[in-house]
């Protein structure tokens, strides 16, 4: 039940309006002065108060004040006989929802009181949905290795400061998840929190996507278009393989990073953006600046507060929860209720993942897919493993180059996919046609894009 405070020092104008709400449901009660409502209202708070202005030692300002400061959503409907601007505006500068000049229609105050207290209700539930997003957003980091309790902490400091965000991390190691719970978490929780893939568009497109562009400013611009920078304002920009940028889109990035300022493709026009970036690569960007593939300006800029995530190899311990949840998301999704064997978890367990988190991901669903029993075993797996040779080196893997290492693990995975080249790209982190072209670098296949591979 609702309950509602009138105040007046007026004895015979304060029991008229107590009669008139009372009988709209709610349970009144009534003050004939500032200090006792204020006293009434700390012992036992209303939602409504109802109060004159012009009373004696604590007017119904200070009532509103100390309203306000107790229970910052309580709805406070001001009274008065003597209008005046002035009084007006700082009735509304304390926080009153309606300000009325007696005499007023009760109508109009029913209505007053209905429209502020479903405003309320409404504010209420953002904010327990905000709540709830921030709680889901920890809940999808699964983890309780000495790792995660870092990154946990991280997540925490990094939410409570409005500096930029470098996530530095393999592929699959889920620096999206990390992004979102550092937003989710911040002030600017509830404003967009917006994605882009910097090395799965060219350089133009790139550009486009976060500045906008004006109708005709390249072939195929048909019509305006809002950035990200500008869609996102008030909110969260993540920049996934920010390593992946040019260096003249790396200079316009860092001018719209320190000045707040965009300027639309084939525009003059500039637009002013009020964004928080944070920013993910799996390339060491500290020696991408040694190698001057990278501004040392925007990296500086980039990684006020770095956060490195660690590869699923490094936090092992973890492996048995994630592959609980895992399971439990693919059994649900598939309609199956299924479980693993320790047999299972202990070959898990036992492998490198240089795929992560997105590779366990996806041979838990493979094999949740293809059992037909309800217990899972370690047969049900397929694992994509890397050559080994002989000697020392079979402690730490192939002594070869990076490119022949990346080659080889791109062929194991397509294998394992059965040459599902989306799947395939999940696993790896990559855009589809990332990698395609990859495909193609290597040899691995024509680099055809019309082939999908089975059960794509």
């Amino acid at each position: 039940m609702v309950r509602v405070l009138v105040v007046d020092d007026d004895r015979d104008n304060r029991e008229i309006v107590a009669e008139n709400i009372s009988r709209w449901g709610y349970t009144v009660e009534t003050a004939g002065s500032g200090e006792e409502a204020i006293r009434l209202f700390v012992a036992n708070p209303h939602e409504v108060v109802v109060s004159d202005i012009r009373m004696g030692t604590a007017s119904g300002l200070d009532v509103l004040k100390k309203v306000r400061a107790t229970v910052p959503d309580a709805v406070v409907i001001l009274m008065t006989g003597y209008a005046g601007s002035d009084t007006a505006l700082d009735a509304y500068k304390a926080g009153a929802y309606e300000y009325v000049t007696k005499p007023f229609k009760y109508d109009e105050l029913r209505r007053s009181i209905e429209k502020a207290l479903e405003q309320r209700r409404l504010v209420r539930q953002v904010r327990v949905g905000r709540q709830d997003e921030a709680r889901a957003s920890l809940q999808a980091l699964i983890g309780r290795s000495k790792p995660m309790l870092e990154i946990y902490r991280m997540i925490a400091r990094a939410a409570e400061s409005p500096s930029t965000v470098l996530l530095q991390g393999e592929s699959g190691t889920g620096k999206s998840l990390i992004a979102r719970a550092i937003h989710a978490n911040s002030p600017r929780a509830g404003k967009p929190f917006l994605t882009v893939n910097c090395s799965a568009l060219t350089e133009t497109l790139l550009e486009s996507e976060l500045f906008g562009h004006k109708r005709g400013s390249f072939t195929g611009s048909t019509g305006d278009r809002i950035g990200l920078f500008e869609e996102a304002t008030g909110g969260t920009l993540f920049l996934d393989e920010i390593g992946d940028t040019s260096p003249a889109l790396q200079s316009k990035l860092l001018r719209a990073i320190e000045d707040g300022e965009v300027k639309p493709v084939g525009s003059n026009e500039v637009i002013r953006v009020d964004v928080r970036i944070i920013s993910a690569s799996n390339k060491d960007l500290k020696e991408m600046v040694s190698r001057r593939e990278m501004r040392d300006d925007l990296y500086y800029r980039l990684n006020v507060v770095t956060i490195h995530v660690p590869p699923l190899r490094e936090r092992n311990e973890d492996i048995p929860l994630l592959v609980d949840h895992f399971v439990t998301l693919s059994s649900e999704r598939l309609g199956k209720r299924l479980s693993v064997h320790p047999d299972g978890v202990a070959r898990l367990q036992a492998h490198s993942w240089p795929g992560n988190i997105r590779e366990l991901a996806h041979v838990i669903e493979s094999g949740v897919a293809l059992s037909g029993r309800p217990v899972l075993t370690a047969d049900d797996f397929q694992l994509v493993t890397m050559p080994r040779r002989e000697g020392p080196a079979a402690e730490t893997g192939p002594l070869v180059t990076l490119e022949e290492r990346e080659k080889e693990y791109i062929r194991q995975v397509l294998l394992a996919t059965k040459g599902n080249k989306q799947a395939a790209a999940e696993i790896l982190g990559i855009d589809r046609k990332t990698l395609y072209r990859k495909c193609l670098k290597f040899g691995l296949d024509d680099g055809g894009e019309g082939d999908e591979g089975a059960g794509a």
